[in-house]
């Protein structure tokens, strides 16, 4: 594990709170520069596992490092390198968007303060508004205020916990636009979303379900590996249909898509059989399609076992 083109390496990661087991001897690899995006439902061991690979957590069992520091006996160091944005937003609400980023240069102790804060302020847009209280700014403009001061100590790791939550597609493309940016200049994004459109941003995924990574890889890679087949049904009063359908015992899954149904399964030939019969009978379209991320992770949440099939 000494590749240095390795920001992030560790082996049987695991952390158990009680009898319960949150993560389950996870291995995980990330590259400088990546967009490492993490996956799961509630409660799945995606915000655990972050926080062990940045030191914010101790792992109970595994090994390995993280910004070529030991994730084991090296957290205080690692902590030091990384910044931290959580979902919450938790900045001072009655201090300006300058005074916020002044008092977090100050925490880290940071020389040259006022240059940095400028300079902070600038690169993510917030020049113009510096003397606003923070708590008259919208969702996005607080977000945006959240990444500057945790990107202020330059870290090489950047921690992203649902960081868009509650916040309008055009902030959360800005925002990811300013991630984007930020990975050019070679500080590598760990971010947890429940997005699949900022799934597909992500240079690379790991689906987490109760603690087991399922599917890792890029975008393509996971949706390719899934092995999944999906066919688009269209027609009139579409929406009538998704009850029906989804009571045919040879369909894994159906769901809907505005004004289409998208059917997904994993042998290929049945599935095709019962829906050409299907829409030959109702008068309705059928297409095969490419299964998109959302298909993908909704088969391997349905597939994987509940959570308290874990712990004790």
């Amino acid at each position: 594990m000494n590749d240095s083109n390795w920001i992030i390496d560790v082996k049987g990661l695991t952390k158990k709170f009680g009898s319960m087991t949150v993560v389950n001897g996870i291995d995980l690899q990330v590259k400088k520069g990546a967009i490492f995006g993490f996956l799961g439902p509630n409660g799945s061991g995606k915000t655990t596992t972050i926080r062990m690979l940045c030191g914010l957590l101790t792992p109970d069992a595994g090994e390995g490092q993280c910004l070529g520091l030991n994730v084991l006996t090296q957290s205080r160091e690692i902590k030091k390198q990384v910044g931290y944005m959580t979902q919450k937003f938790s900045l001072y609400g009655d201090l300006s968007i300058e005074e916020n980023l002044d008092f977090v240069a100050t925490v880290y102790g940071m020389d040259k303060r006022q240059e940095r804060v400028k300079k902070a302020l600038k690169n993510l847009g917030l020049y113009d508004r510096r003397t606003q209280l923070v708590d008259t700014l919208s969702g996005g403009w607080k977000q945006r205020v959240a990444l500057s001061c945790a990107i202020l100590h330059e870290p090489k790791l950047l921690l992203l916990d649902e960081p868009t939550a509650g916040v309008d597609p055009k902030a959360r493309r800005e925002f990811w636009d300013h991630v984007h940016d930020l990975a050019l200049e070679g500080i590598t994004t760990l971010v947890a979303t429940h997005y699949m459109d900022e799934a597909e941003r992500c240079t690379d995924l790991a689906y987490i379900a109760y603690g087991d990574i399922l599917a890792r890889g890029t975008p393509q890679e996971v949706v390719r590996d899934a092995k999944l087949f999906t066919w688009e049904i269209t027609g009139e009063n579409i929406q009538g249909h998704l009850h029906a359908l989804r009571h045919l015992p040879e369909l894994d899954q159906v769901g809907s898509f505005g004004s289409t149904l998208h059917v997904s399964g994993y042998d290929h030939d049945k599935i095709a059989g019962v829906l050409q019969a299907y829409v030959k009978q109702h008068q309705l379209q059928l297409a095969e399609v490419y299964p998109r991320l959302e298909d993908v992770f909704i088969a391997l949440i349905k597939n994987e076992p509940e959570e308290g099939n874990h712990g004790a």
